[in-house]
């Protein structure tokens, strides 16, 4: 999972707002597509990271020894370093890497086509 996030700019970038709309026609289904993402992103990196600070951890911690685990403390610190989530759901999008589908547009084409067909059908007959 890290080896393909070395690949994302850690920095802020100025990007043109009109490539979001490429893909879903509204802005704001974009931005709600990628805090969809990022989420995604967000919970496998926190799932991935308390999985190998448990490596390190043993059952009779005094305190002293939980604030001087320097194995814990490195993991910590690479993850910190990482891209942000955004950042990753926004290159995964203008990379196309980001299937979109939205039920409530596909339904209302579907029914659109149906009132086609219909009125199709009535001119024929």
């Amino acid at each position: 999972m890290e080896e393909k996030k070395k690949k994302v700019v850690n920095t802020t970038i100025t990007r043109n707002t009109a490539d979001f709309s490429n893909m879903t026609e509204n802005i704001y289904e974009t931005v709600a597509m990628l805090t969809k993402r990022a989420n995604q992103i967000a919970a496998e990196e926190k799932r991935d990271l308390h999985n190998k600070i448990d490596e390190f951890k043993s059952s009779n911690d005094t305190i002293d020894e939980m604030y001087e685990n320097r194995e814990q403390i490195e993991i910590v610190r690479r993850y910190e370093q990482m891209p942000k989530p955004t950042l990753e759901a926004t290159e995964e999008y203008l990379d196309g890497k980001i299937f979109y589908r939205n039920p409530a547009k596909e339904s209302a084409e579907v029914k659109q086509a149906e009132a086609i067909d219909e009125e199709i059908k009535k001119i024929e007959a």
